[in-house]
C-alpha cells in the first residue's frame, strides 16, 4: 500500500502520522482544524484540507478520533470518495456495536473495516511502541501489520468488534489500577512514611506495574498534564460497562472506578487520568500526596 490517509491530527495523531511518515509511507494527513495538518507537513506528511481529496485513491485510511459519533460523521463524509476496495483502520476507542456499524457501512461501497485501538498513551505513539489491537479478518490484518508495525505492537484479537473488546479489557485493569495506585501512595503518606521510597521498595515486586512506574510517579511529581485524559477514561469505563450490560455481566470494580473518575469529570476533565488521585484526596480533606504544585492542562 503505497498511499495512506490519516484523519485526525490530535495528541495522539499527530505522533501516529509523523512516525508512518518517518518509516517511508506516503501520507496525508487531514484534520478539521487545518492547521494541525499543516504543522506536520515539515516531517514529511502532506497536509490535504479537504476530506475528500484527501481519501481519494488511498489504498488505506486510519483515523484518530475522539469517539464513535465523530467516526461515524468523518466515515459516511468520505464514503463517496472511497476507491471501492479501500481498508479502513480505525485506531479511536469506541463501542463493539458503532466498530460492526462502520464495517457494515464501508462494506455497503465496497470497502473494508479493522477496528485497531491502541494502548500506551502519547508516550507509546511518540516511541513507536503503541500496544494495538485488532479486530480483523486474518487476510486483510496481512495485509497491513507492516504499516500497524511502524506504529508499534499489534496483534490481530478476532473479527471486527474484538478489537474494541480487547481495549476495553485494558481501560479496564489501567483504570483501577490508577485508583490503587493512588490509595497506596496516599496511605504512605498520610501513615507517616516517605510515598516515593514506598513506591521505589515495591516496584520490583510482584506490585510492580508500567502504571506504578510511569502514573505513580506523576502523582509525587503531581504531574497531571495529558497523556491519556480523565474525559477519556471515563468514556471508555461506561462503554466497559455498558459491554458488560450486553453481555449479562456485573463488574462492582469498575462501577466504583467509574465512579471515582465521576467525581472530577466536571472539574479537570482535560486532566492526565492520573488524577485519580485529586478524586482520592476529594474523599480525604486535609490528606495530601507531597507539597508540590498541581501542574494542570
Amino acid at each position: 500500500m503505497h498511499t495512506l490517509a490519516f484523519l485526525g491530527i490530535g495528541l495522539m495523531g499527530r505522533p501516529m502520522a509523523t512516525r508512518l511518515a518517518q518509516a517511508g509511507f506516503g501520507l496525508r494527513a487531514w484534520n478539521r482544524n487545518p492547521a494541525r495538518a499543516e504543522a506536520l507537513r515539515a516531517s514529511g506528511v502532506q497536509p490535504v484540507a479537504d476530506l475528500a481529496q484527501a481519501v481519494q485513491g488511498a489504498q488505506c485510511v486510519l483515523s484518530m478520533l475522539e469517539a464513535g459519533p465523530a467516526v461515524g460523521e468523518v466515515m459516511r463524509a468520505a464514503l463517496p470518495a472511497l476507491t471501492p476496495g479501500t481498508l479502513w483502520i480505525d485506531m479511536s476507542s469506541t463501542r463493539q456495536d458503532e466498530a460492526l456499524a462502520f464495517q457494515a457501512l464501508l462494506a455497503e461501497g465496497g470497502c473494508r473495516f479493522i477496528d485497531a485501538p491502541v494502548s500506551g498513551g502519547v508516550g507509546g505513539a511518540e516511541a513507536g511502541t503503541l500496544a494495538i489491537m485488532a479486530g480483523a479478518a486474518s487476510e486483510d490484518f496481512d495485509q497491513v501489520v507492516n504499516i500497524l508495525e511502524a506504529l508499534g505492537r499489534p496483534q490481530r484479537v478476532g473479527p471486527v468488534g474484538s478489537g474494541q473488546v480487547a481495549k476495553l479489557c485494558n481501560q479496564l485493569i489501567v483504570g483501577a489500577t490508577l485508583n490503587v495506585v493512588a490509595e497506596a501512595l496516599l496511605l504512605a503518606q498520610a501513615a507517616g512514611a516517605d510515598p516515593a521510597a514506598v513506591r521505589e521498595a515495591i516496584r520490583g515486586g510482584f506490585a510492580g506495574s508500567r502504571i506504578l512506574d510511569v502514573h505513580g510517579q506523576r502523582m509525587l511529581e503531581r504531574n497531571f498534564v495529558p497523556g491519556g485524559q480523565v474525559k477519556t477514561q471515563l468514556k471508555d469505563l461506561r462503554n466497559v460497562l455498558a459491554a458488560a450490560a450486553g453481555a449479562g455481566l456485573h463488574l462492582p470494580v469498575t462501577e466504583l472506578v467509574t465512579r471515582q473518575y465521576e467525581t472530577i469529570e466536571d472539574v479537570v476533565p482535560a486532566a492526565d487520568h492520573a488524577a485519580a488521585l485529586l478524586a482520592l484526596e476529594g474523599m480525604n480533606p486535609g490528606i495530601r500526596l507531597g507539597n508540590m504544585t498541581d501542574q494542570l492542562p
